[in-house]
């Protein structure tokens, strides 16, 4: 009645159950590999007072220019500067022959001479004749007639006077001097040259432009120049019209400014072909580094101070078009936050919507961070970031 069942049937069985064992091993040691959440660096925003600052390209301009030309025409005997030198105010730069002019001065001065003694003997002829016409001895016409060869001899005392006054300063004139204290150009003329004087076209010797200080154009934009001039009617910001507002310069190459100034000067109108309103700074040049005609970066001030929230520039991200940083909750899982940015404040970004002053957001390890996945904050205060550049917004 009773049948042996077959020795193998009990293998699949047996085999099962080794599988299942298999398997829950693989999934003890799969749990026990399974790394910790990845440690990223959380810093809360620094809160602090900033004051933005606009920011344009402008272009330096010499606070005085001048071309030095001949006065008077002749052969250059010398040059007496060197090329590209620092020159004073009267400082001695070429030399002309000066004696075609000596001689005119000498005939000048025989002019005024024979003047003189004509008028000399004019007065006395007058003087014997009003003591004369008392006594009847001459008429009243002869007075008159040396009373006007007096006047007469007077006017050409002066027009010798003028004469030799005007030659005088030909002579003068043959010592070019420099009228301004700034850096000379090259000579344009070497010596044994003829120059024409200013009665003939005057021949450009050089030019000389000043250096320090130094002037700085660049265009306000329309939209700009609005909103600061709504700023000012709400007693928000000082107008550049009436205030010297502060100035910085980065110069071309640079990472920070590295020349400071005030406003000078504002247009009466925006130009129509631009829509941009031309403004000056009067920028400190001690050192003397800048040049007419060099590029820079202008940064005027754009507000009023007011409170803002900062982080590190390093910790925002990109995302498609919009900025975004990441924050870790209080489950410490990561959480993307799109933010609106603000300037540079020392190394700092300025953030104007998105984040609050309690959130923690991650400076550094963003590589390891993943949109909901946990991760193991560590603290750190938020600095400035060593060597970052600071842009429009930035304080002085």
């Amino acid at each position: 009645m009773f049948r042996r069942l077959p020795r193998c049937g009990g293998a699949p069985i047996v085999l099962l159950f080794a599988l299942a064992l298999a398997g829950c091993d693989e999934k003890a040691q799969t749990l026990a590999a399974a790394p910790p959440p990845p440690p990223v660096t959380v810093a809360q925003p620094v809160k602090r007072t900033v004051t933005d600052w606009d920011e344009f390209t402008g272009r330096f301009e010499a606070i005085e220019e001048v071309q030095v030309r001949a006065r008077v025409g002749g052969f250059v005997n010398s040059v007496e500067f060197k090329d590209g030198a620092i020159v004073h105010a009267g400082d001695l730069l070429y030399i002309i022959d000066r004696r075609p002019f000596e001689a005119v001065v000498l005939q000048a001065e025989g002019q005024r001479a024979d003047a003189r003694a004509k008028g000399e003997l004019a007065k006395r002829d007058l003087d014997r004749g009003l003591t004369l016409v008392q006594t009847s001895a001459v008429s009243e016409q002869v007075v008159d007639q040396r009373r006007q060869a007096l006047q007469a001899a007077r006017a050409a005392e002066m027009q010798a006077e003028g004469a030799l006054k005007a030659a005088q300063l030909n002579v003068e004139f043959t010592h070019v001097l420099a009228p301004i204290t700034g850096r000379v150009s090259r000579h344009l003329v070497t010596p044994g040259n003829l120059v024409q004087g200013s009665e003939g076209g005057s021949t450009l010797l050089t030019s000389i432009v000043s250096l320090d200080p130094i002037y700085i154009y660049f265009d306000v934009d329309e939209a700009t120049y609005q909103r600061n001039s709504r700023l000012w009617f709400e007693g928000k910001r000082p107008s550049s019209r009436d205030t010297p507002n502060p100035v910085q310069v980065t110069l071309t190459g640079e990472t920070k400014p590295s020349h400071e100034g005030k406003m000078d000067f504002l247009d009466n109108r925006l130009d129509v072909s631009t829509a941009t309103l031309r403004s000056r700074a009067v920028i400190s040049n001690k050192d003397l580094s800048v040049l007419p005609g060099q590029f820079g970066r202008v940064r005027i001030i754009g507000s009023s101070p007011y409170e803002a929230l900062l982080i590190p520039d390093t910790a925002v991200a990109t995302d498609q078009s919009r900025k975004i940083v990441f924050v870790v909750k209080d489950d410490n899982t990561v959480e993307a936050r799109a933010v609106t940015l603000g300037p540079l404040d020392e190394g700092l970004r300025v953030i104007r919507e998105g984040l609050k002053a309690e959130d923690h957001v991650i400076v550094d390890g963003l590589q390891r961070a993943r949109v909901g996945a946990k991760v193991t904050p560590k603290m750190a205060e938020a600095k400035p970031v060593a060597g970052a550049a600071p842009a429009a917004g930035a304080k002085p």
